[in-house]
């Protein structure tokens, strides 16, 4: 069953791959089920930055199976919003960095999942939308919730809406992804800045991550309290002290995560 989403390590970076390019990497419960369990094992895994990708060049994910979801009823479709929802929720939420590598199409779902990640790259073949109102229905893993916190509230409305797809240079410009490269490159740059992450101290960019992700829902306040404390706590860390040593030694910092 999980061979639908295939995963392998190169150095400190994890590469996770939806397979299956026949069905242009539409996300069905069976993939669902297969990421959230390689998600579990993925987090005990002695890894700093997370890549997902697709299998072949023409879709990183199409969107959710059209197929599965025709005969839903009310309480089926229910549940596989939730099922998606549960899983994207994890991998915005997870501790390391995440890198979506966007190859081709990342349409309804395959969209969504990109935006749970942290940092998107994309192919310059690459196309992006929520065309799920066409279908009847309306996005149901994450996207109305986080296409407007990435790229404003009016844009993810007039894409919501219209169910347009737009190009990954469009969506460069809107601030939908971080980069777009020739397809030949996607993964090498992905890598490249991957290894850049893993680079530095983990427990300051887990720190990090956790405390933009939750700052973002409170006050301006609250988020700046929420930064100092976690700021002053980072300086019990070893890391803290081999970093700030390795720089005035003039050498380079061998973090260990303590």
């Amino acid at each position: 069953m999980l061979s639908c989403v295939e995963y392998k390590t190169e150095e400190k970076i994890g590469i996770l791959t939806i397979n299956r390019p026949k069905a242009l990497n539409a996300l069905n419960s069976e993939v669902l089920y297969a990421l959230e369990v390689l998600l579990e094992k993925i987090e005990i895994d002695d890894i700093q930055v997370l890549i997902i990708t697709g299998s072949g060049e023409k879709a990183f994910v199409a969107g959710a199976d059209i197929t599965e979801m025709a005969d839903m009823d009310t309480t089926e479709a229910t549940k596989f919003s939730e099922k998606g929802n549960r899983v994207f929720s994890k991998i915005e939420n997870f501790k390391i960095p995440v890198i979506a590598a966007v190859n081709g199409f990342a349409l309804g779902g395959g969209c969504e999942l990109a935006l749970s990640a942290d940092i998107r790259i994309a192919s310059s073949n690459a196309k992006f939308g929520q065309p799920e109102v066409g279908l009847g229905i309306i996005p149901g893993f994450g996207g109305t919730q986080r296409l407007a916190r990435t790229i404003g509230m009016s844009r993810a409305k007039e894409l919501i809406f219209s169910g347009k797809v737009i190009s990954a240079e469009v969506a460069e410009r809107i601030g939908l992804v971080n980069t777009v490269v020739e397809q030949a490159e996607l993964m090498n740059e992905t890598l490249a800045l991957a290894k850049k992450i893993a680079a530095q101290a983990p427990l300051a960019i887990e720190k990090g991550k956790k405390v933009m992700n939750e700052g973002i829902d409170m006050t301006i306040g609250q988020g700046l309290d929420y930064e100092v404390a976690s700021f002053g706590a980072l300086f019990s860390t070893q890391d803290q002290k081999e970093g700030m040593s390795a720089f005035v030694e003039k050498r380079k910092a061998k973090f260990e995560s303590r």
